[in-house]
This record gives C-alpha cells, sequence and structure tokens, in this order.
C-alpha cells in the first residue's frame, strides 16, 4: 500500500511539471510571437501630440534601455530622460543650430530620451546604439511613437552641450549617440517598405 501511494505521488509531481512545462512552452511561444510583431512594425514617427507619456510608460522605455547588450558587460552609456520643457527646447535648438535651420528636429515630441556612451570603452559606439533600439522598441511596445535623432555627437561637443552635462553631473568623455525622441504619434501608421530581396544570405 505505501508503494502505491509513493507511485500516485511522483505520477502526480510529473504531471504537475510537464503541465508547467507545457504553458511555460506555449507561452513563450506567444511572447516570441509578439516580439517579432513590435520588432516588425516600429516605424519611425515624425509628428506627435501635444502630450507628455505618463512617467510609468517613460521609465519602463528608460528601463528597457538599461537591458541592451553592452561590450564585455561595461554598461558604458548613460541615459538622460529629459521631459523638462526648457531643457527640451535648448537641446532642440542646440541641434537647428547645428543643421543651420530654424526648425523643430525633434517634431514636436515632449520627451528627448538622450545617449551618451562612455569613450573610454572601445566598444561605447555599439553600446549605444544597441541603447537607442531598445528605447525605440520599447516605446512602440508600449504604444509610444519614437524616431531616432541624429548630431548627438555634435550638441554636447558645443560648449552649451558640454555646459548641460556638467549640470547633470556627467563627467568624462562622454560622446552623444543619439536623441530617442518619444511621445503620443500624431500621424497615420506607415506601412513598411518591403526589405529589398538580397537582405540576407544564407551560407550552408
Amino acid at each position: 500500500m505505501k508503494t502505491i501511494k509513493i507511485n500516485i505521488l511522483l505520477l502526480a509531481i510529473v504531471a504537475i511539471v510537464m503541465t508547467s512545462c507545457s504553458d511555460q512552452k506555449t507561452n513563450n511561444n506567444m511572447d516570441g510571437t509578439n516580439v517579432l510583431d513590435i520588432l516588425k512594425t516600429r516605424r519611425s514617427i515624425r509628428a506627435y501630440q501635444d502630450k507628455m507619456p505618463e512617467k510609468e510608460l517613460i521609465e519602463q522605455v528608460v528601463e528597457a534601455g538599461t537591458y541592451a547588450p553592452t561590450g564585455m558587460g561595461s554598461q558604458s552609456p548613460v541615459i538622460v530622460a529629459v521631459t523638462n520643457k526648457e531643457i527640451r527646447d535648448r537641446l532642440s535648438q542646440l541641434n537647428a543650430d547645428i543643421m543651420g535651420r530654424d526648425i523643430d528636429p525633434f517634431y514636436g515630441a515632449p520627451a528627448v530620451l538622450v545617449v551618451l556612451a562612455d569613450k573610454q570603452y572601445p566598444t561605447y559606439l555599439y553600446d549605444g546604439s544597441l541603447v537607442m533600439g531598445n528605447l525605440m522598441n520599447a516605446a512602440h511596445a508600449l504604444g509610444l511613437g519614437s524616431c531616432w535623432i541624429h548630431r548627438a555627437k555634435e550638441v554636447f561637443e558645443t560648449p552649451e552641450g558640454k555646459k548641460l552635462l556638467k549640470e547633470w553631473g556627467i563627467e568624462g568623455e562622454y560622446e552623444g549617440i543619439g536623441h530617442c525622441i518619444i511621445g503620443y504619434s500624431a500621424q497615420d501608421p506607415i506601412q513598411p517598405k518591403p526589405r529589398k530581396a538580397d537582405y540576407v544570405r544564407y551560407i550552408e
């Protein structure tokens, strides 16, 4: 009788484990599908509503950026989340000055996530670029629009840009990688262009 009870208990445990594994596999497949959909449907947004995203959403986007791969796990980048309108407008003006144009390079986006990276690390440029990618994909996953705005390198090489870094307490040899603007989209959804035929080559 004791042996029978033990066998029944073991069978019950095996059943529970198998069910758990099956559920986990299903969930992983669903998550994978969702991730691929996000990657395929994200587009650069160049028109924004005059509405600041909720702080919780911005924090989630920024957190995703901190989990981007970096060379040897160095975490060389720094993310500066700018929601202060005055600072945001100063960054926009500096960017426009470099372009030599009187426009808003941030397309009206209310928030700017500045990505900088420490040049003492040989992979700093790639590290910062991966952070930018995470930020944009996370924003899309949370229902926000985003766009990579260039000229961050030039902006933070100007006296005004260096002054901002000092105000933010960022010291050292940091280079501007990009401005990730985020906000609620004010444009119609953009359909993806067809992928070029020779994008991928399989060597088997």
